[in-house]
C-alpha cells in the first residue's frame, strides 16, 4: 500500500503542493477581477461582494447592472476562471484528506504488523531522555524494541531511529497487549511521572506475570510503592547521577579502573552480584596508612576485600598477604560490598578528623 501512495503522488503530484498552488490561482483571479470591477467605477465592497458570488455560484443577483461590453467580459472571466479555481480547490481538498486518511490507516496496521511479528522484544513506555539512549544501547545489542510514546514529535524521532512504536497511554491495558507485552522479554517503563509508572507497572504485572519490569523513579519513597505494584528493579537516575559524581570525588583513581577492559568486565560481573571494585591510593597519614590488608579489611567490618596492591615503586602485589602492609603512594584494588562503610572505614584521615576535614 505504501508503494501504491507513492506512485499516486508521483502522477497526481504533492496534495499539499497542488492545494496551495491551486489557493494561490484562486486568490489571483479574485484579487484582479475586484480590481477589474473597481476599475469600472464599482466601490471595493460592491466589487469584492460580486466576485464572491460569482465564484461560489451562489446567484443571489447582481449588485449593479452589467450592461457594458467590458462588464460582460470581466464577469464572464471572471465565471471561468474562479469556477474552474473552486472545482480544482475542492479536488485539492479531497485528494489531501483522501491521501492523509490512508497514511494514518495503512500506516499504522502497517506498524502494528510489524509488532505483532516480534518476541522477546523491550516494551520503553516513554521516549524522553532516558528512554532515548535505553532504545539506542538496546539497539546496538540487536534486541528490538517497541516504544509507546504520545508525543507525535517524539514518535517521529523514534521511528526515524529505526524502532517500532505505538501511539498511546501507556497506563491503558489496551496500549501495551497491543505492543505486545506478553510476548515481550522486559518493559521498562522511564516516565517522570512517578504515579504513571506505578500504574504502569501494576498493569503490566497483571498482563505478564514473568515479565522482567525495570522502573524508573523520581521521589525514593516510590521505591517500596513500584516493588509493591509489582517492578523488579527501581532506577534512580538522580541518585545514580549524584553517585558517579561521588565516585569521582572519593575514588578519582578508579577511573584506571572503569577504563581498562578486563577490569570493566570484572566490574560489570561484580555489579551483578551487589558489589563493585575500586582503585584507591592510600594517602600520607589516611585511615589506610600502615595497615595490614587484614586490619584495614577488618576495620571496614567485611565491606572490604584487598585483591591487589600496586606499589609506588612500580611492584605489583596480586592477593596480597593478611600480613602486607599499605603504604603511602600504594594503590589498592579493593571489592566493596558496602561503598558507603568502606568510604566511612577507610577514607578519614587519623589525622584530620577534629578538623573536619577527609584526605585519602
Amino acid at each position: 500500500m505504501r508503494g501504491i501512495l507513492t506512485d499516486a503522488e508521483q502522477v497526481l503530484g504533492s496534495p499539499t503542493r497542488n492545494l496551495v498552488s491551486i489557493l494561490v490561482f484562486v486568490l489571483v483571479v479574485a484579487v484582479l477581477a475586484t480590481i477589474g470591477y473597481m476599475a469600472a467605477g464599482w466601490s471595493f465592497a460592491d466589487a469584492s461582494y460580486m466576485v464572491v458570488l460569482t465564484l461560489y455560484t451562489v446567484g443571489y443577483g447582481e449588485v449593479r447592472p452589467v450592461d457594458t461590453p467590458y462588464l460582460h467580459a470581466l464577469t464572464m472571466g471572471t465565471m471561468v476562471l474562479g469556477c474552474t479555481g473552486m472545482i480544482l480547490l475542492t479536488s485539492a481538498l479531497v485528494q489531501l484528506f483522501t491521501v492523509l486518511q490512508l497514511r494514518s490507516i495503512f500506516g499504522g496496521s502497517r506498524m502494528q504488523n510489524r509488532i505483532d511479528q516480534l518476541s522477546d522484544h523491550v516494551v520503553i513506555c516513554g521516549y524522553g531522555r532516558i528512554g532515548v539512549m535505553l532504545a539506542r544501547d538496546l539497539a546496538r545489542a540487536a534486541v528490538p524494541v517497541v516504544v509507546i510514546e504520545r508525543g507525535p514529535e517524539k514518535r517521529a524521532e523514534a521511528e526515524a531511529a529505526g524502532h517500532c512504536t505505538l501511539a498511546g497511554d501507556a497506563t491503558e491495558e489496551e496500549v501495551l497487549i497491543a505492543a505486545g507485552i506478553q510476548r515481550a522479554r522486559a518493559l521498562a517503563t522511564v516516565l517522570p511521572d512517578d504515579a504513571a509508572n506505578v500504574f504502569i507497572t501494576l498493569s503490566a504485572r497483571n498482563l505478564a506475570t514473568g515479565l522482567e519490569i525495570i522502573a524508573r523513579g523520581e521521589a525514593p519513597t516510590t521505591e517500596r510503592k513500584l516493588i509493591h505494584a509489582g517492578a523488579d528493579r527501581v532506577v534512580f537516575p538522580t541518585h545514580i547521577g549524584a553517585e558517579a559524581m561521588a565516585r569521582m570525588i572519593l575514588y578519582p583513581h578508579s577511573q584506571q579502573v572503569h577504563g581498562d577492559a578486563q577490569l570493566g568486565k570484572l566490574r560489570r560481573e561484580l555489579e551483578a552480584l551487589g558489589l563493585d571494585v575500586e582503585l584507591i591510593e592510600v594517602a600520607h597519614r589516611s585511615a589506610m596508612d600502615g595497615l595490614s590488608v587484614e586490619a584495614a579489611e577488618r576495620r571496614a567490618e567485611g565491606s572490604v576485600f584487598i585483591v591487589q596492591i600496586d606499589r609506588a615503586d612500580g611492584r605489583s602485589i596480586p592477593r596480597p598477604a593478611r600480613d602486607e602492609r599499605l603504604e603511602p603512594g600504594d594503590k589498592a584494588l579493593v571489592v566493596m560490598r558496602d561503598v558507603g562503610a568502606a568510604a566511612r572505614a577507610l577514607f578519614t584521615s587519623r589525622a584530620e578528623i577534629r578538623a573536619g576535614r577527609n584526605k585519602f
